[in-house]
């Protein structure tokens, strides 16, 4: 009964989830305080109070029947023109109400513009490591994902791997930073070269590429690390945003594509993704969600970062005084630790028999590392990190009174 296109989707389903799912196994066997899934990006941060008041101050002040009915599949113009004025202020761009579609989170968006633009057979480029689901959106419509090895030096793009792989086929390039899994911010320096092929490489083939910049973690950035806007390096450029981490709220899928002017076509092409907006499902984003991004931006809601930064520290300094090796992220809330056995599988494995829950790197195109998500309690880090020290010794890691 399940179609063809389905069956690879089922047979390889999503090593993150299955982890999650495995925790809460766990959980119900040892007691959830003795289980240190660090498996899925799922903020353990709570929204800010704004949230909260928004959706309280909606339901009492606006008319339910708009609150709650159809609006254009693009959105609400007002919360549309609230983001692109935000945007304005923030990035110096120029965005208006024609530039800003309001989506069902950013992997929705995502699957907006890919439908919008992708003819089958068409490729699209994405950086090791990604977020695996990636390769499962191009595969909706009959794309074709090219994936250019990781730099494991410093996790900035492979330049000059991906010059060499763009083709007259290649059709978008997907670029996510903050990365998940690394934490790495993709630098001015990067953005600039990046731009500059794809330019030259728009005139060698005579195509057009977009780049799309998936940013749910535009907000999660650490130590005055500044997450350049992508706009600014690259005309063909759409922007995936979601709220999910910036506001906590994952669970409510709300987000918006930026489709700017400079686009080649670009009122086409926003028409075109309204519609599939539309045909995908979707419709329109919650509108009830929307009207509550509205007022949040007004009031200047924002995410705690300081909860994520204490945990990044914590964590990053435990695993590195067990012996682990990783690079500090930047920004987002994962840590990408090198796994002392060239099987990271093998090493989660391992992990799982401590009730730690890793996700092996291959799920992100990078073998022989495993992503940790801090975004947890700062309680969970610390309970863990014997757990971890106990891992670390297995293969010989960590200081002299570790292994005595």
């Amino acid at each position: 009964m399940i179609s063809e296109k389905m069956r690879p989707l089922v047979e390889n389903n999503s090593v993150i989830r299955v982890m999650f799912e495995e925790g809460k196994r766990l959980a119900a066997i040892y007691g959830a305080e003795n289980v240190y899934d660090f498996s899925l990006g799922n903020p353990n941060v709570a929204a800010p109070p704004e949230v909260e008041e928004s959706i309280l101050e909606i339901l009492r002040e606006e008319d339910p029947t708009f609150v709650h009915g159809y609006m254009s599949n693009a959105g609400y113009e007002d919360v549309r023109e609230t983001i692109a004025h935000s945007l304005n202020e923030r990035f110096g761009t120029n965005f208006g109400v024609s530039n800003i579609l309001m989506t069902v989170g950013a992997a929705s968006g995502l699957n907006i513009i890919l439908k919008t633009i992708l003819d089958p057979g068409q490729e699209v480029m994405a950086f090791a490591p990604y977020f695996v689901e990636y390769g499962n959106y191009v595969r909706n419509y009959d794309g074709k994902l090219v994936v250019v090895s990781p730099n494991t030096v410093d996790f900035q793009p492979n330049l000059e791997e991906f010059a060499q792989k763009v083709t007259p086929r290649t059709k978008a390039v997907i670029i996510n930073t903050p990365n998940n899994p690394t934490g790495v911010v993709y630098s001015d320096e990067t953005l600039k070269k990046l731009a500059e092929i794809l330019r030259k490489k728009e005139e060698e083939f005579g195509i057009t590429i977009v780049l799309i910049s998936d940013e749910p973690y535009r907000e999660l950035a650490y130590d005055g690390v500044v997450v350049p806007y992508v706009t600014k390096y690259y005309a063909d450029t759409v922007i995936c945003y979601s709220y999910s981490k910036s506001l906590s709220l994952p669970g409510e899928r709300i987000g918006y594509l930026v489709i700017p002017d400079e686009l080649q076509d670009s009122g086409a092409v926003f028409t075109a993704a309204t519609i599939a907006n539309r045909v995908l499902g979707s419709v329109n984003a919650p509108s009830l969600m929307q009207r509550v991004i509205k007022r949040c931006i007004e009031k200047g809601a924002s995410v705690n970062l300081e909860a994520y930064d204490r945990n990044r520290n914590r964590l990053y300094e435990g695993l590195k005084e067990c012996g682990f090796s990783c690079i500090r992220p930047e920004g987002a809330f994962y840590l990408f630790v090198q796994s002392p056995v060239a099987d990271e599988k093998e090493f989660c494995s391992k992990a799982s028999a401590h009730n730690l829950l890793l996700v092996p790197g291959s799920s992100f195109a990078c073998p022989g590392y495993v992503r940790i998500a801090y975004c947890v309690s700062y309680e969970q880090i610390e309970r863990s990190l014997p757990a971890f020290r106990a891992l670390a010794r297995e293969y010989g890691l960590g200081t002299v009174e570790d292994k005595a």
